[in-house]
C-alpha cells in the first residue's frame, strides 16, 4: 500500500529574476529570488519584503517550514553536495 504525502510547493514567477537554492552544511535551505511558497492546499505565506528565507530541512524546528536553529541542538547532519 502506497502512503500518501502532502508537500509544500515553491513556484518561480516567470520573470526575468531567477531563483537560487542553496543547501547549508549541517542547516536549512537558503531560497533567493523572486518566488511564492505555498502548503498542499494552496494557501501561500506572505514573504514580502525578505530577499531570503531559510527552510528546515532537519524537521526539529518549531516554526516549520522555516528554520529556527532547531538543526544545532537536535545534532542535525547533512552535507549534502553533488554528485561527481
Amino acid at each position: 500500500m502506497f502512503q500518501q504525502y502532502k508537500f509544500l510547493s515553491l513556484e518561480r514567477n516567470m520573470s526575468d529574476t531567477s531563483v537560487k537554492i542553496s543547501v547549508l552544511p549541517n542547516g536549512p535551505l537558503v531560497v533567493k529570488g523572486d518566488f511564492e511558497l505555498s502548503d498542499a492546499d494552496g494557501k501561500t505565506w506572505d514573504l514580502s519584503g525578505k530577499p531570503a528565507v531559510y527552510l528546515c530541512r532537519c524537521g526539529a524546528s518549531q516554526n516549520r517550514p522555516f528554520c529556527d536553529g532547531g538543526h544545532k541542538g537536535a545534532g542535525f547532519q547533512c552535507s549534502a553536495t553533488p554528485a561527481s
